[in-house]
């Protein structure tokens, strides 16, 4: 059947070949923590620390957030095994559980069978992805992959034998990393580079939109911008580094007054991230104008009911002005409001996480590298 689909492509104009794939937004795992009543003794144990895969030395680096709720289904082999993965714009490397790992975060997940698939080879090459509090390591393979309605052959992968134990509080099986060839561990090809390289998209860029609230209505599209997923013009930004989706930020403002990133810096556009991640006397200045309290994890919490009246916060990004609502910024859980604002402690970076991007439809786009956003329908 997907030889036809295939040739169907050869057969009618490219452009009408791009796929996107559902990302449905599941239950994150402090959410989960929370309802067994283990989250404050998990937190002690796994501190988060969402700098971690930005600043590494050797091999790719994860965090272990307890907020990512969006995952997509991708399988791997012939026939298909199936996986939630995590698109994470902030990572090169695709991998997921595999029937040689032992550890609990393996056990209550998807695990790939290689004895199961026939296109399956091993690629005889190790892989270790360090995270905030520990690592995945495993062994690299070849197999078809696939994402939507595209079948990319021959994608190196890795199959875990080892994990985090953090992970096993997480809903998705695995991570599809989207950023740069240059950051996979071990040399592993990206699988949008192979998307690119294999002629499987009309156009070299992917789009990402991230429903609000909703359960559904998430989605990742390759080789396509969606018209439906904004309102508006789309703004393109320069990347300043083509590592990580990495732009130039002039400053963080409320009410006109600079709160952060005073004199400029760097922000990466991240799905992998939850939250909006800065330097901690940022981070702190910010929760302080909007009228937050931070507790000694970093959770900054609101009065639920002040959010109405809370200021508006403005990211300008390359002369661009992009703005986020007090309701944007803000979720509610068991224990109350909290804002997005994430410490990121020392390093003079940002991440523009998901709480960002639920507000602007992001483009990324490969061939002229840049970074496109437009307001979300």
């Amino acid at each position: 059947m997907m030889k036809w689909a295939v040739l169907l492509c050869a057969l009618v104009a490219l452009s009408e070949c791009n796929t996107k794939i559902s990302l449905i937004k599941g239950k994150t795992a402090r959410e989960t923590l929370m309802e067994k009543g283990i989250w404050e003794e998990t937190r002690l144990k796994f501190p988060y620390n969402p700098m971690a895969k930005f600043y590494q030395t050797g091999d790719e680096a994860m965090t272990n957030d307890a907020d990512l709720s969006y995952y997509g289904v991708i399988s791997i082999g012939t026939p298909p095994q199936s996986f939630n993965v995590i698109f994470d714009t902030g990572s090169s490397n695709l991998w997921v559980p595999s029937v040689y790992c032992s550890s609990q975060a393996c056990q209550n997940h998807a695990e790939f069978n290689p004895s199961q698939s026939s296109t399956f080879t091993w690629a005889n090459k190790p892989v270790s992805i360090q995270y905030g509090t520990g690592s995945m390591t495993g062994q690299l393979a070849y197999d078809t992959v696939s994402v939507g309605g595209i079948s990319v052959t021959q994608q190196i992968f890795g199959a875990s034998q080892t994990e985090a134990p953090f992970m096993a509080n997480m809903v998705a099986d695995g991570i599809l990393g989207l950023a740069f060839p240059n950051l996979a561990a071990s040399g592993a090809t990206p699988v949008f580079d192979n998307m690119m390289s294999q002629g499987l998209v009309s156009q070299n860029l992917f789009s990402v939109y991230l429903s609000g609230n909703s359960a559904e209505g998430s989605v990742v599209s390759f080789g396509n911008i969606e018209s439906n997923y904004y309102t508006g013009q789309i703004t393109w930004i320069p990347l300043s580094s083509e590592t990580y989706w990495q732009i130039n930020m002039d400053s963080v403002t409320i009410n006109g007054n600079t709160v952060a990133c005073s004199g400029g810096c760097q922000a990466i556009i991240d799905t992998g991230t939850s939250l909006i991640v800065g330097p901690t006397t940022d981070i702190s200045n910010m929760n302080s104008w909007v009228g937050a309290t931070t507790d000694q994890y970093g959770d900054a919490s609101v009065n639920c009911n002040n959010i109405p009246n809370m200021p508006e916060v403005t990211f300008t990004l390359n002369g661009n002005a992009f703005t986020i609502s007090a309701s944007a910024y803000t979720s509610q859980n068991s224990n109350g409001c909290m804002t997005g604002f994430g410490n990121g402690g020392t390093q003079q970076l940002w991440i523009l996480g998901d709480v960002f991007i639920r507000q602007y439809y992001a483009i990324f786009d490969r061939q002229n590298n840049y970074v496109g956003l437009a307001q979300a329908a």
